[in-house]
């Protein structure tokens, strides 16, 4: 389970810092998640997980990303790889994991993670999140596919959240 911010002591909350707000924050270390699981994709034999995220923390400009959130996320998908391989090829109709495009699978892997362990994150964020990042790193039109596949993937994992929001 990804820690949440309920979690935090008050103290500890970043309600606004010189480093911007915490949703830009948790925006930007979306997008690094995908970044470091889109070089995991091509490099899991020889790099591991951890050592991604440490290269990340030390090459990349993080200033203004939720390092936490980050390294949560990343390690997540990781350790469930599989489950949420299995989620994602359920939503995203007779494609394979495999067979989809590297960038698009790496959102995925971001947002089903969140959907299935960050439940204080409304799903709703977690999709129009996905949805911009696909539409910054993807294809011309990957956006769509991964609109239609995380509103499949909260139909699925956030059952309850998701009826209410259809009345």
């Amino acid at each position: 389970m990804l820690p949440s911010d309920k979690d935090k002591p008050a103290e500890s909350k970043p309600e606004q810092t010189a480093r911007g707000s915490l949703a830009k924050r948790r925006r930007n270390a979306r997008q690094k998640a995908m970044q470091a699981l889109y070089q995991w994709d091509f490099d899991s034999e020889a790099a591991s997980v951890s050592d991604i995220v440490a290269q990340f923390c030390d090459l990349q400009n993080m200033d203004r990303v939720d390092v936490e959130y980050f390294e949560a996320l990343v390690e997540y998908v990781a350790d469930h790889l599989e489950e949420i391989d299995g989620h994602i090829t359920e939503q995203a109709s007779d494609r394979q994991i495999d067979d989809l495009d590297p960038v698009e699978r790496a959102v995925l892997r971001v947002a089903c993670a969140e959907l299935k362990s960050r439940l204080d994150i409304p799903f709703r964020v977690v999709l129009n999140e996905s949805v911009e990042i696909a539409k910054l790193f993807g294809a011309d039109q990957g956006h769509k596919f991964v609109n239609g596949v995380v509103d499949k993937l909260a139909a699925q994992l956030r059952q309850v959240e998701y009826s209410q929001t259809q009345d």
